[in-house]
């Protein structure tokens, strides 16, 4: 299905579900304006429209906000123990973690500049952790290993249990791929 496919569905998801036509969603730290009725979603800090993929991301945590948004379990799952995740994991860690590897393998503590422009807190996992909220409730938890004589950085993205009520796997490929781009 491509994106126009996809946003038209997703718009009337939103639509079905509610008769109210102004809402905002945040992801990271930026906000988004969400006008049903225009059908257009602005990114307020660029005061630009969202990219599709943004777009079709935003209104299906909308759409699942509307409906009933679980919360938090506490539990950490990787992306493979997703619905179909394993079959997917090696484009999953092309697009996210080999990303954050080539971000911050060399320096692993700069991650923690993240922390300070965007809503994020360190963990005590791994060498170097932080949990980001990507979205209200849906946070994210990536961790850093520093290199050693025997082995080159890794890193890992972890997301709460609860995504797989939140997301489809995806939608959670997606949000991963911009985290990865936007941390």
């Amino acid at each position: 299905m491509g994106y126009g496919a996809a946003l038209a569905k997703a718009w009337e998801q939103v639509n079905n579900l509610t008769e109210e036509k102004k809402y905002s969603v945040r992801i990271l730290s930026d906000e988004y304006e969400i006008d049903a009725e225009s059908k257009s979603i602005l990114s307020l800090s660029c005061n630009v429209p969202a990219k599709d993929f943004v777009s079709i991301l935003v209104l299906h945590y909308l759409a699942q906000k509307l409906k009933w948004l679980p919360q938090t379990t506490g539990e950490w799952i990787s992306f493979k123990q997703l619905d179909g995740g394993m079959g997917y994991y090696p484009a999953f860690k092309k697009r996210t973690i080999d990303q954050i590897v080539g971000k911050y393998g060399s320096n692993p503590d700069a991650i923690f500049e993240t922390v300070e422009r965007l809503k994020a807190k360190r963990a005590q996992l791994s060498d170097v952790s932080v949990v980001l909220e990507v979205f209200n409730n849906v946070p994210v938890l990536i961790t850093l290993s520093r290199a050693d004589e025997e082995f080159g950085p890794e890193a890992n993205m972890l997301f709460d249990a609860s995504i797989k009520d939140i997301f489809c796997t995806e939608d959670v490929a997606v949000m991963a791929s911009f985290v990865a781009a936007n941390i």
